[in-house]
């Protein structure tokens, strides 16, 4: 582990959740020499040894965490709040997609998209346009 790829590692640990930018945003902090592309290539191995995984929240960059960092996002189209879930929660689905069509879900790696409560809320309690307005 060169400390190139640990710096990246403990900025993927630190943030959490982060696109490449900020973890380099993060690394650059303390080594300024180290740029996006090292990220880039850092990011790729660590994935391919298990170290950090990547998930799509939405349209931008992926975001990475931590193997250990194991949950089901939440994605809100309207204000773009991401919440976590337990994996559990799609247990059904997972045995349904092995049992109907031999398909094995990593609910660990899943971001659903859809409305938080609060929009829905928002969506709901909005009055509706008619003709005459």
């Amino acid at each position: 582990m060169t400390p190139q790829r640990q710096l990246v590692l403990d900025a993927v640990r630190e943030l959490g959740h982060a696109t490449p930018e900020q973890i380099c945003g993060q690394v650059q902090s303390s080594a300024p020499a180290v740029n996006i592309t090292t990220i880039y290539r850092t990011l790729d191995l660590m994935e391919r040894i298990g170290l950090v995984r990547h998930t799509h929240l939405g349209h931008g960059a992926p975001t990475y965490s931590e193997l250990e960092h194991q949950h089901v996002h939440l994605v809100c189209h309207t204000c773009g709040a991401v919440t976590e879930t337990s994996p559990g929660l799609l247990d059904g689905l997972a045995e349904r997609l092995r049992g109907d069509i031999g398909f094995d879900l990593d609910a660990t790696h899943v971001a659903l998209s859809g409305l938080c409560s609060s929009c829905r809320d928002a969506y709901v309690d909005r009055p509706a346009v008619t003709d005459q307005q």
